[in-house]
């Protein structure tokens, strides 16, 4: 599957990247940001095996229709949303989220829990971080 990104076909760099890390013996985790749903089916043709941060308050980035729709060929990483729930959110509601993320995304293992974006924002409360921490200890195991 070909697609292009301001009229130029990336797929033959995006292969050539993933055989040489794959020829080493390495799995290939890409980090994007946003909704970057459109670019999925190709970077999975190319070969890359994890994608890193899921953010799923953007657009196309429904976690239920990622799953369903390429979970069997992708690891994603990331989906518990670090810009409203870890910063905004009081504990339970961080634990709930968590839970949920947990439950669509966890699943057939192809899943690395973690926030939405890099990892979370200096803004983020360390309360929320540790019930997310414990949430994924008591909701994540597989």
């Amino acid at each position: 599957m070909s697609r292009t990104i301001f009229g130029v076909d990336w797929s033959p760099f995006w292969h050539d990247a993933m055989d040489l890390w794959h020829d080493y013996g390495l799995k290939v985790q890409m980090h994007c940001c946003g909704g970057y749903e459109p670019l999925v089916p190709t970077l999975i043709d190319a070969g890359l095996d994890a994608l890193h941060a899921v953010q799923p308050s953007c657009r196309g980035m429904d976690l239920q229709a990622l799953k369903e729709n390429y979970g069997d060929r992708m690891v994603f990483n990331g989906a518990i949303d670090s810009q409203h729930t870890l910063i905004e959110g009081d504990p339970a509601i961080v634990r709930e989220d968590t839970r949920e993320v947990l439950e669509i995304m966890k699943p057939g293992g192809s899943y690395i829990a973690g926030a939405s974006h890099d990892w979370v924002l200096e803004e983020t409360p360390v309360e929320n971080v540790v019930v997310m921490a414990d949430a994924v200890r008591e909701f994540g195991e597989y």
